[in-house]
């Protein structure tokens, strides 16, 4: 596309400005405290979609926090390209980790980002990358170079597990009505290696409960006699994995898919160093299910993590008692063809089967997805790895993500439509954790890439 290395670079600082303002709203989704805030950062969006050239803007309520819908059709002839994102962070805890305040953006460099990287929570996940999408339609819209349709579907809810997107989607088919859908919310092998993610994994998040005594005892009067819940619920939980790190529910793997000695062996010639991964995460070895390499263990193959476990007395001091309660908070990562509905079936069973006698158990769903799978034989995919060429210089590598994001099963499902997953972010974005941060040469390069995307996808179309 004519001159958009200049048009980034005249605008460059207002592109970075209005994502730091962006930033700056603690979106929390999760925690009821921020909703004002939320809801102000919907209105924000709303505002820059507008600025960007959407013909048509709306903030679509839902039993939740509410769904920023845009438009821009100039033929009915042409293709539809459908952008999701989602304006709502994680929260940002542990607070006192972070090096600078997380809705305070601040631009520092480093080893992985030369050219500064924005330290913010929700930074690259998924404002950030989200954002680069507004950017780009503007640049089209404002060079007259939009090619084809464009519709935008942000949302507020991703990060509690989209609650409400499955109803919007179904009751809007004909609105959302598409021929690609276009997300950045996943990452990149790293900035001198393009890739396009072709896999997700799916998710089924549970949390647990314990209960024994019907109070809390003192330890040296019942100590011993009594079943102590926080004992119980770590037994229980270190009894969910072997020796060899695989995962002890009955059936769990019935559906895995064991990809090929072929197919493994082309994922394996992507660039890696375990001892840069390692010396990232400062840990002196890598630890997982035995006859995987790394990279499989964190994408083809499913997981089971305690996310959080608490109970009992965690104040200043000691306080000498046995918990009448204790609970843990468990995620279990999906690989295509295992239903996220059936695993948390199988995790409940199996954790109330394993309880024994003198306490009862509670497990109860919270939220879940299926698993993904994209051909890197379909137009999209190669509009975007031709887009990648342009850009990058090099043909990106297709890459399965260990991530999820539960509702690109649920396009495909509902929308009848393919999505193709565009991500800038690197691994050591810390996206998640403390310290979250997302490089500007990043941001400015999606920006750079995506109306790309949509001239080859249009020409490929035709």
């Amino acid at each position: 596309m004519n001159h958009i290395q200049s048009y980034i670079n005249e605008h460059k600082n207002r592109f970075l400005n209005e994502l730091i303002k962006l930033l700056k709203i603690p979106s929390i989704s999760a925690d009821s405290t921020y909703k004002k805030d939320v809801l102000k950062t919907a209105d924000l969006i709303k505002i820059s979609l507008e600025k960007a050239g959407c013909d048509f803007v709306e903030i679509c309520e839902t039993n939740g926090y509410p769904i920023i819908y845009g438009e821009k059709i100039i033929g009915k002839n042409l293709p539809t390209i459908l952008v999701y994102g989602h304006y709502d962070v994680q929260p940002p805890d542990p607070i006192d980790l972070w090096h600078s305040p997380p809705f305070e953006p601040v631009i520092k460099k480093t080893e992985a980002h030369p050219d500064g990287a924005i330290y913010a929570r929700g930074a690259c996940d998924d404002k950030g990358q989200m954002y680069m999408h507004v950017k780009a339609m503007e640049f089209m819209t404002s060079t007259n170079q939009l090619p084809c349709n464009v519709k935008f579907m942000i949302e507020g809810e991703e990060e509690i597990g989209s609650s409400n997107l499955a109803t919007f989607v179904k009751s809007n088919q004909e609105k959302l009505k598409n021929d690609v859908i276009l997300i950045s919310d996943t990452g990149m092998i790293a900035n001198n290696v393009p890739s396009i993610t072709t896999g997700l994994r799916g998710l089924s998040y549970v949390e647990v409960e314990v209960t024994g005594p019907n109070r809390d005892l003192h330890s040296g009067l019942y100590g011993g006699a009594v079943a102590n819940p926080i004992n119980i619920l770590t037994k229980m939980i270190a009894s969910l994995h072997d020796e060899d790190n695989h995962i002890t529910i009955p059936g769990f793997y019935d559906k895995v898919e064991e990809l090929s000695k072929e197919e493994r062996e082309e994922m394996g010639k992507a660039p890696f160093s375990l001892e840069n991964y390692k010396k990232a995460l400062d840990i002196d070895a890598v630890y997982g299910e035995t006859g995987y390499t790394t990279n499989e263990r964190n994408s083809i193959r499913p997981t089971l993590d305690v996310n959080g476990i608490w109970g009992g007395y965690i104040g200043e001091g000691a306080k000498t008692v046995i918990a009448s309660k204790a609970y843990a908070k468990i995620s279990m990562r999906l690989v295509p063809h295992q239903d996220w509905e059936d695993i948390t079936t199988l995790f409940t069973n199996h954790f109330e089967s394993i309880a024994p006698k003198g306490v009862k158990i509670k497990v109860t769903p919270h939220h879940g997805g299926q698993g993904y799978v994209t051909p890197i034989d379909s137009i999209g995919y190669k509009a975007a790895s031709k887009a990648y060429q342009d850009t990058f210089g090099k043909t990106p590598i297709p890459q399965r993500s260990g991530g999820s994001i539960p509702i690109v099963s649920l396009f495909e499902q509902e929308l009848k439509s393919k999505t193709i997953l565009m991500g800038f972010g690197l691994d050591s974005d810390a996206i998640h954790s403390p310290n979250e941060h997302f490089g500007v040469w990043n941001y400015l390069k999606g920006i750079e890439t995506i109306p790309l995307f949509y001239k080859y996808f249009t020409e490929l179309y035709k």
